[in-house]
């Protein structure tokens, strides 16, 4: 069995705002998510920017008693999907429950709570640890709450792959699909570490950019002057569904996803492969389940997180898949983390939407920021303005600590 595979739903909570209509004419606009933190006082952080989702309300999404027992991670994640869920506008039924599941990620999860409730045992002691610690901490829980919430009894499954979830998550519940296990599932990833514990971790690494003064400008991939990624947070969840079934019942369909390729660096915990082949093996296995030649592709959703050594290998990268020269004339690449900063685990499910409405409506979204190319990326990423572009085939790459790689292909369905 192998069945094909649409997009008939999307949710966003993201830096640029809630719901697609909202992020997505920013996005094609150029505009910035990113600003000085407001979430805790970062007077002493390295890094005094982030990308958060200012305009959310968990409170239009979940009952208020409901909320302590979440972390902000699931309060994304929930109206993501629920966001995604009504747009596909798919009805449950005792016949059809055990044909619908959920797989939605993060790559940290709770850690606000888990921060907190350390502070709580630390000053307090351990009876005043609230008993919802453990379950608004827990991963799987936006899988868990969803299904209870739409009364979803297929499979319920959440990826933990670092940065890669998001893309991992669609890709797994793609596969879950075409081989029968399910005939629909809402999937992608959810991240909200914008907290002390967060910031400081990454800082302490020196993974974040330290533009603090320019909190727009800060997220710059492709840019000589590039100096760090920007931390953000949100949700990315799409309703995935098989194809002659939503065609039947007069479904809106954004794309097909018709490639999943993974990989492995075995190379280091956070650097990339310096010579891109983990990227490189990634984007080909996902031409290769999709049966696609690399001519097709004529856009590509890079991770593009703005770090030094991460843009200019997943260059690389592009030209060892696509040939130096014809990725020069054939591919238009853009980091849409310019724009929304880096939500981590959320990001592969937030990009592929992106890579998904770029094909609906053919337009690729730029890249923000890129004043100064550095001479190692070469390739045309699409910069400052948005281009309309006639284009069949999109790839969205993501990659986690770790060295584990993920690309999905998707294709536009006329």
């Amino acid at each position: 069995m192998n069945r094909r595979v649409v997009i008939t739903g999307l949710g966003l909570v993201t830096p640029l705002g809630v719901g697609t209509q909202e992020t997505w004419s920013g996005l094609i606009s150029g505009r910035s998510g990113v600003g000085t933190i407001t979430r805790f006082d970062a007077t002493e952080y390295a890094s005094r920017i982030a990308g958060e989702c200012r305009g959310f309300k968990a409170e239009d999404w979940l009952d208020k008693k409901e909320l302590r027992k979440m972390d902000l991670f699931m309060h994304f994640g929930l109206a993501a999907a629920q966001l995604a869920w009504k747009e596909a506008g798919i009805v449950v039924t005792e016949e059809n429950a055990h044909r619908i599941g959920v797989t939605i990620g993060s790559g940290i999860g709770g850690l606000t709570a888990i921060q907190n409730q350390a502070m709580v045992l630390k000053e307090k002691g351990p009876r005043r640890i609230s008993p919802f610690f453990i379950p608004m901490s827990l991963i799987n829980l936006i899988s868990g709450h969803v299904a209870i919430l739409f009364g979803l009894k297929g499979p319920n499954h959440a990826p933990v792959t670092a940065c890669a979830t998001g893309n991992h998550a669609i890709g797994d519940a793609m596969a879950m699909i075409r081989r029968g296990d399910a005939d629909v599932m809402i999937a992608g990833g959810a991240e909200a570490a914008i907290c002390e514990l967060g910031v400081g971790g990454f800082a302490a690494a020196k993974a974040l950019s330290t533009r603090n003064d320019e909190p727009t400008k800060a997220s710059r991939p492709w840019d000589k002057d590039r100096d760090g990624f920007v931390i953000a947070e949100g949700a990315g969840v799409v309703v995935l569904e098989e194809m002659e079934m939503a065609q039947k019942r007069g479904a809106v369909i954004y794309a097909e996803v018709a490639g999943y390729g993974m990989s492995g660096d075995a190379y280091h915990i956070t650097a990339p492969s310096p010579d891109g082949m983990g990227a490189a093996t990634c984007m080909r296995n996902a031409l290769n389940d999709a049966k696609t030649n690399p001519d097709a592709v004529r856009y590509i959703n890079a991770h593009g997180t703005s770090t030094p050594l991460g843009d200019a290998v997943e260059t690389q990268a592009m030209k060892l898949v696509f040939g130096a020269e014809e990725a020069k004339k054939q591919l238009l690449v853009s980091s849409t983390k310019s724009m929304t900063g880096h939500l981590l685990g959320a990001a592969g499910g937030v990009e592929a939407i992106f890579t998904a409405l770029a094909l609906y409506h053919q337009v690729v979204p730029p890249t923000i920021n890129l004043d100064s190319p550095d001479p190692e990326c070469d390739l045309d990423y699409v910069p400052h303005t948005a281009r309309d572009v006639d284009m069949a085939c999109a790839l969205t790459n993501s990659f986690g600590f770790g060295g584990t790689n993920s690309s999905l292909l998707l294709k536009r369905v006329r």
